[in-house]
This record gives C-alpha cells, structure tokens and sequence, in this order.
C-alpha cells in the first residue's frame, strides 16, 4: 500500500527516510541541553569577572570544564540539526548544498575551537 500522494508519485519525492533519525537526535540533544545549560549557567556565572589566572585555577578543576565542554559539543551539534532542517526547508539546488556545507564547517570549528579553549585553559 502506498502512502504517495498522486502528487509525490509522479515527481518522485518519497519519504528521505532519515526524519525519524534526525528528530530523535534533535530530541536526545536537546534533553541532554536542559541539565547542561543548568549546570554551564551556574558553573560559569561564578567564574564571571575573574581574571585570566584565577579563570585557569577555576577551570583546572575537571567539573567546570567538563560541564563547559559538553555544553559546547552538544550546543553546536543541536545547532547544526536545527540550522540544517530550516536550510533543507526554504533553499533548493546549490544554494541549499553550498549552505549546509557551510554551516556544517561552521558548527564544527566553532565546537572545536571552544572545546580547544576549554581545555587550553583546564590543562
């Protein structure tokens, strides 16, 4: 039984099969968010208005680095799916491809660089 409207049928434009996957993703991230965005905020609010050496001895303590890291990593990767599905929802053609390449470079090196940081000042 096919579930294609006659529509769909005749261009060819099925299921992409990946919907439930990346919504399960975005629903694992985002719930990892909430306990993490908790812990960030209070972690790093105590740190606000330190200096620089006082930030290093703060992050040489593995918990607030820890936090920092993983809310970094699973920010980004939240933000690469929720950035991908509005670019996959208003572009077509090269636009949407030379897009998504672009934004997932960006989502990547940003998570890199902030986890480099991170760990440049706990190590």
């Amino acid at each position: 039984m096919a579930f294609l409207t006659d529509r769909k049928r005749a261009n060819g434009l099925g299921s992409a099969k990946t919907g439930t996957e990346h919504h399960w993703q975005m629903m694992v991230s985002s719930t990892a968010l909430v306990p993490l965005t908790v812990l960030f905020v209070f972690t790093f609010g105590s740190a606000l208005g330190m200096g620089y050496e006082e930030a290093v001895v703060y992050y040489h303590r593995p918990f607030p680095a820890i936090v920092a890291i993983l809310f970094l990593l699973v920010g980004w990767f939240h933000f690469r799916g929720g950035v991908q599905v509005a670019i996959e929802d208003y572009f077509g053609g090269l636009t949407r491809q030379v897009l998504l390449i672009a934004m997932i470079c960006i989502s990547y090196a940003a998570a890199a660089a902030g986890a480099f940081a991170i760990a440049r000042l706990a190590l």
